[in-house]
């Protein structure tokens, strides 16, 4: 019988291909599950989004992920959105069913569903979160979602903060509040505190500009940065007696959503799990 050397293509959209782990991440995923696929890295500029996404339907992608400065832009290329997708304002994942292209957003679903595994209720907590990026949207609005009881978001540009802060009051009823950060910031007390900007992601060894004071050990402290797995943040926050969790969690859990989506299989979260810990030894 001839051997068959047809594959299905999945990809990432907006950067260099020696700076997305996801790459080892998915094709661990897939040989694992015995898939001829294969996940390639595409660096395309703004300025060729929508060519890019022409010829994503001409080769027959299974879809794509998105990176910065992406993930808005590409609402105006797709035929049809989630909801939670709508409601976050900005898709990482494409998914390709007969040439409608669909988007997604996992980065919230992926934090959420991580911190799930761990065996951590969101129901009710109050949590506060640094920073108001994409990232931080797409995890204020799961975790409202999940019945988040208080939410706190902290960030420089408070009008930031406050547009997120609209998106949770207008279609979840958690309560939500805003803080500008101002030099050092003052952490309330609360049950988990999530660190949803880029600060101390490698090569940056940096922290967080926060009194760690306000750390206690009834805290959950999560970093959303899966390299280094171990931040200075997290190692702040674990001196002073908080339970830790790395951002490992989060990009396996994105990573896995999507395979789901694309292959219409369960993903094998510890192979995928394993592959990135390695990678970022």
């Amino acid at each position: 019988m001839a051997k068959s050397y047809r594959s299905e293509l999945v990809g990432v959209f907006g950067c260099p291909v020696d700076e997305n782990p996801t790459i080892v991440m998915e094709e661990a995923a897939f040989k694992a599950k015995n898939l001829n696929w294969r996940y390639i890295t595409m660096l395309v500029k703004p300025e060729n989004l929508d060519a890019a996404f022409e010829a994503l339907r001409a080769l027959n992608f299974a879809g794509v992920n998105l990176t910065i400065p992406h993930k808005v832009e590409a609402l105006k290329y797709v035929d049809g959105l989630s909801k939670k997708a709508e409601l976050i304002g900005a898709i990482n994942t494409i998914i390709n069913r007969d040439g409608k292209l669909f988007g997604e957003n996992t980065d919230g679903a992926g934090f959420v569903q991580g911190m799930q595994k761990q065996g951590l209720e969101l129901r009710g907590k109050s949590i506060v979160v640094l920073g108001a990026g994409g990232a931080s949207r797409a995890i204020c609005v799961e975790c409202a979602l999940a019945g988040a009881g208080k939410l706190l978001i902290l960030n420089r540009t408070l009008h930031k903060a406050d547009e997120i802060a609209a998106v949770v009051k207008k279609n979840t009823p958690c309560e939500v509040k805003t803080a500008e950060w101002k030099g050092t910031a003052h952490i309330p007390p609360c049950d988990i505190l999530i660190n949803a900007t880029s600060i101390g992601l490698f090569p940056d060894p940096g922290f967080p500009d926060i009194f760690y004071e306000d750390i206690t050990p009834a805290m959950i402290v999560q970093d959303i940065i899966p390299n280094p797995a171990k931040t200075e943040f997290l190692k702040k926050a674990k001196e002073r007696g908080a339970m830790t969790y790395d951002g490992l969690s989060m990009l396996v859990e994105q990573g896995a959503i999507g395979f789901k989506l694309w292959t219409g299989q369960d993903a094998p979260t510890e192979v995928m799990h394993s592959a990135l810990a390695k990678e970022f030894e």
